[in-house]
């Protein structure tokens, strides 16, 4: 699927991570915006991917649902910057008309600013030079602009948290490509991508999937981040994962609220415990939690397994 193709109607699993991105931007907001006064009173939302706003059947993307929201709040739209970025101008320009038609989008006190440009480390210079609490959203296509420093550098300061796009498939893939193996070495680390390459050529596909999302957890966490989350998305027919929507942020408690998040966005749960993933061959098949109570089972065999002993 072409990058065309993929706007012309939002999938399910699109609507999850928008649903997902734009429900934690208003958490986090909502709770910066008593916490700047010390910070210049303003905050950030900033898309280096942003896409062009609005899919051909109408659908809205994440840009406008975060704008939609700013607006119905009274502080927080005199306190919030916006920064879109894609490479591809003809979005940048649909972007910018779809965001015109917002009702009241004039009230903001701070209209959206639009870039087209290449996402590289020019930007982690930039970030390197904000001071005030920035919510980041990097969704590329696949993996191009994405590297280990440009994250680091977007969650440096209080109050700057960062959800990633993690394209599994592609990267898996492309891991032991050597075509792209500065695009690999930027995102995981070269020390640490050269390790995967070599762990993973006799793993099997569920292994493998562990380890490199194991890794690129480290990695973050060794650029800054104290607590992370990945909430995958499995393909059409449920059997693999194509992505991830990873969250990286120093702050616990962002990290309670976005897992609150992603267990609502979950497409199943059994006994109340959510999975935690976006399957959507999950609506198709009947669950075998409909048969079995799996949490019960579980604590029967605690009970046998560990009776009279403490930990």
């Amino acid at each position: 699927m072409s990058t065309a193709d993929f706007f012309d109607e939002q999938t399910d699993q699109s609507a999850v991570k928008s649903e997902i991105v734009a429900k934690y931007f208003w958490a986090w907001a909502t709770v910066m915006k008593s916490r700047v006064k010390n910070h210049g009173n303003k905050i950030a939302y900033i898309d280096l991917y942003s896409g062009p706003g609005i899919y051909r059947d109408g659908s809205k993307s994440t840009p406008i649902k975060v704008l939609e929201s700013t607006i119905n709040d009274a502080s927080l739209k005199n306190i919030l910057l916006t920064v879109f970025n894609d490479a591809d101008p003809e979005k940048v320009k649909s972007l910018q008309r779809a965001v015109s038609q917002i009702p009241d989008i004039q009230t903001l006190v701070n209209q959206p600013i639009y870039l087209n440009r290449i996402v590289d480390d020019d930007f982690t210079d930039l970030f390197d030079r904000i001071s005030m609490p920035t919510f980041y959203f990097l969704d590329p296509w696949g993996y191009k602009g994405l590297s280990l420093k440009l994250i680091g550098s977007a969650i440096h300061s209080w109050g700057c948290e960062c959800i990633i796009f993690f394209n599994y498939n592609r990267i898996s893939i492309s891991l032991n490509n050597r075509k792209v193996i500065e695009h690999m070495d930027a995102l995981f680390g070269k020390a640490r991508a050269e390790a995967l390459r070599k762990k993973c050529e006799a793993l099997s596909v569920y292994e493998k999937e562990s380890v490199i999302v194991s890794a690129i957890s480290e990695a973050l966490k060794e650029a800054g981040a104290q607590f992370t989350l990945e909430f995958p998305f499995k393909d059409i027919k449920g059997k693999h994962t194509s992505h991830y929507l990873i969250f990286a942020t120093k702050n616990q408690h962002g990290h309670k609220i976005m897992k609150d998040i992603m267990a609502r966005a979950s497409s199943t749960r059994i006994q109340g415990v959510p999975s935690l993933d976006f399957n959507p061959a999950a609506k198709r098949q009947r669950s075998l939690s409909e048969y079995s109570q799996p949490i019960d089972e579980l604590a029967g065999e605690l009970l046998d397994d560990f009776a009279g002993q403490t930990f």
